[in-house]
């Protein structure tokens, strides 16, 4: 299976755009605190859908061909581009015309058939010689994800404008996020954005899809795999971490993987 991704620039450090071709067997998707709305080119217009914060591995399966072109937005960015709080959609994967207007997710897919077949084919809305028409699809090659730059550009669009159109972020969603991120305790983030801990669990459930305690296992997750892909021995990782002991490390792998960390990296 390939998976590729690079950073949204319209979007900044709110997203990334990634695209997976499936192959003979599932792909062991890993909670990450994210939301991610993604289209499917199966289909005559394609299908859109969004997954949602997971608090366990998801298996993602399709017919080995099919491609997937996804936006993932930052933990607590989902919110405001979906229009319902990240509860509602945790361990979820949800038609996008459940939360936007079917008439609005119709075009959206009709747009995003449009421009990955304008992408995928050299000639369509390219100046001889090199360039792209105005409104035309981008020269095979340029600008980020190939193929599936033309529909990547489009999802980026329709997020930004949302953002735009969004009430003001909550600002204790970052001071939460990086506090959790570095490590801190829940009391500790809770008390430097002057928050109760029930307050700071309501607010998280909305932002996050769940409280802060379990955004803080599935941020620790990701920091751990981050040095063990890189090579560091698992007694490290344990500790750089901030678990207990290598012990430690292991039962909560498994338990948010499904599969030890040994053949997570394999």
């Amino acid at each position: 299976m390939l998976y590729q991704e690079w950073g949204s620039r319209p979007l900044g450090g709110r997203a990334v755009v990634w695209t997976r071709t499936a192959g003979a067997g599932p792909q062991r998707v890993l909670p990450d605190g994210c939301t991610d709305v993604i289209w499917s080119d199966g289909g005559l217009a394609g299908a859109l859908f969004v997954a949602g914060p997971d608090t366990r591995a998801h298996l993602a399966q399709g017919p080995p061909g099919t491609r997937w072109i996804g936006l993932r937005f930052a933990p607590g960015t989902g919110p405001a581009v979906l229009g319902v709080p990240a509860y509602e959609l945790r361990d979820q994967r949800v038609p996008l015309a459940a939360l936007w207007p079917g008439a609005e997710v119709r075009r959206l897919a009709e747009r995003l058939a449009e421009e990955a077949a304008r992408s995928a084919d050299p000639g369509r809305g390219v100046v001889p010689g090199g360039g792209a028409v105005p409104g035309g699809g981008a020269v095979p090659g340029r600008g980020g994800g190939g193929r599936s730059g033309g529909p990547a550009r489009a999802l980026e669009a329709v997020a930004l404008e949302r953002l735009r159109r969004a009430e003001p972020p909550d600002p204790a969603v970052g001071a939460v996020l990086a506090g959790l991120s570095r490590g801190r305790s829940v009391a500790e983030v809770a008390a430097a954005v002057g928050l109760g801990q029930r307050q700071l669990h309501r607010r998280s459930l909305a932002a996050f899809g769940y409280g802060p305690k379990t955004l803080a296992r599935v941020l620790r997750l990701n920091r751990a795999l981050e040095a063990a892909r890189a090579g560091t021995a698992f007694a490290e990782v344990a500790a750089s971490a901030g678990y207990a002991d290598q012990a430690h490390l292991a039962r909560e792998v498994k338990a948010l993987t499904g599969v030890p960390l040994g053949r997570l990296l394999a």
